[in-house]
């Protein structure tokens, strides 16, 4: 997708291009475990994502077991031992693959199975829920995962896999919707202010500039917009406003204020 100067730059490849070396019999089912995982973390339903957490493991574990070792186990195939197959993937010899494939790829899912598995991410127990926790991490590792293989296997340039690693490093939010291009804020009635933090703070280590954050949160006058939130948060140091480049990046004030006050609105 190609946007407007000032806007933010996006991959414009999709993650299965990016994957494109990954081999058909399971970049489809491993995309498919993946974009539901991180839908249905977004959409707070955490007992599907200990589900699609599980089927992510074990297809990239059936991959792993592909790529060192020429076969895997078929699909519909139970894998009895998870733990036991990573651990065998380890065992392989030096010459077999590279060392993410043999062992770093292995004990991530051996721990990512495990957690789904032993914390039971969407059940109910124990005195304290960290079903939301354990689904986050489930995210971020699958994350990993998928940033390890465009780093291993990318059939396109250095800079776009570049570009779709950066993208997906980004912070995922439930309180974040992205579509179409855009951000939106999913809490009704937060002021423009909040909402702006929240958009910055969903940013990675990364400025945004102002006409992106003016347009996500709809504000009805970019001049206005400019001069009552973002300069006046400038001045409480929630952000710094470069008027110049028209660029904003959230403060150590703003992150403190948006995971004491804001993360948990709904």
């Amino acid at each position: 997708m190609t946007r407007a100067s000032m806007s933010t730059p996006k991959p414009e490849l999709e993650i299965a291009d990016a994957l494109a070396g990954v081999s058909g019999t399971f970049r489809g089912r491993l995309l498919k475990a993946y974009n539901g995982l991180k839908t249905a973390y977004v959409d707070g339903n955490f007992d599907a994502c200990g589900l699609r957490a599980g089927r992510f493991c074990e297809v990239l574990l059936r991959w792993a077991q592909a790529e060192l070792t020429a076969t895997h186990t078929p699909f519909g195939t139970k894998i009895s031992n998870f733990k036991g197959e990573c651990e065998a993937l380890e065992k392989t010899p030096k010459t077999a693959g590279h060392e993410s494939v043999r062992i770093l790829i292995p004990r991530v899912i051996s721990f990512l199975y495990t957690l789904r598995n032993k914390r039971g991410i969407g059940h109910e127990g124990g005195d304290v829920d960290a079903n939301e926790i354990d689904a986050a991490t489930a995210v971020r590792l699958a994350d990993w995962c998928i940033c390890e293989l465009i780093r291993l296997q990318y059939p396109i340039s250095l800079e776009e896999a570049q570009a779709m690693c950066d993208a997906i490093a980004e912070r995922q939010l439930p309180q974040i919707w992205e579509v179409f291009g855009k951000k939106r804020v999913l809490i009704k009635g937060l002021s423009y202010p909040n909402q702006t933090l929240l958009l910055l703070y969903s940013s990675h280590d990364s400025a945004v500039p102002s006409e992106d954050l003016f347009s996500w949160t709809e504000h009805s006058n970019q001049a206005s917009y400019r001069k009552d939130v973002l300069k006046n948060m400038h001045k409480n140091r929630l952000i710094e406003y470069d008027q110049e480049n028209q660029m904003v990046a959230i403060s150590p004030l703003g992150i403190t204020k948006v995971e004491d006050e804001l993360l948990g609105c709904q």
